[in-house]
């Protein structure tokens, strides 16, 4: 069933023009649906491009996810960006053991105010998972904001064990 997530931004880093992001989420081990929205002054987008995998897309607007089975250290970070170009990488523990993680291309559909995504995580460890949902947001005046499901004390930091706020039931 899909949930509403509203995400905040990090107090370092506030927006200068959006005044909120927000996804629907039907996370799921399997076919997965994610639409994020931006609200406010619309944030600079990147130039679409052709829909593969590419590294550092965080740089610029980009939607995340995190996933981290229940259990262990390790976790699994998905990058979607406005330009149809996505990342998947595999980490064994915090920040540790990054590796590339073995993904079929999402269908990453521009909306007029964010994204929508489906991609298939049925590849991902079964059991309880606990979620993050991020958003790097750059504004026209080149502005970058932080926005997550929940931010931890310091700089803004996506992988931080306490952002993984969101538990997806087994099943």
């Amino acid at each position: 069933m899909p949930r509403h997530v509203p995400l905040v931004p990090h107090p370092a880093h506030p927006p200068h023009g959006v005044e909120r992001v927000e996804a629907t989420a039907d996370i799921r081990r399997g076919p997965s649906v994610l639409a994020y929205r931006v609200m406010g002054s619309m944030p600079k987008l990147p130039a679409p491009a052709m829909p593969e995998r590419t590294d550092g897309l965080w740089r610029h607007t980009c939607f995340e996810l995190f996933v981290k089975p229940a259990g262990g250290e390790g976790y699994f970070e998905y990058n979607f960006s406005p330009s149809t170009q996505w990342a998947a990488y595999r980490f064994d523990g915090y920040r540790e053991g990054m590796r590339d993680q073995p993904l079929v291309a999402p269908v990453i559909e521009p909306l007029e105010d964010g994204i929508r995504v489906r991609v298939d995580l049925g590849a991902l460890p079964g059991g309880v998972w606990h979620v993050a949902i991020t958003a790097v947001i750059e504004e026209t005046d080149g502005a970058k904001s932080y926005w997550s499901t929940a931010h931890g004390p310091g700089a803004p930091d996506f992988h931080a064990p306490g952002s993984f706020v969101i538990e997806v039931p087994a099943g």
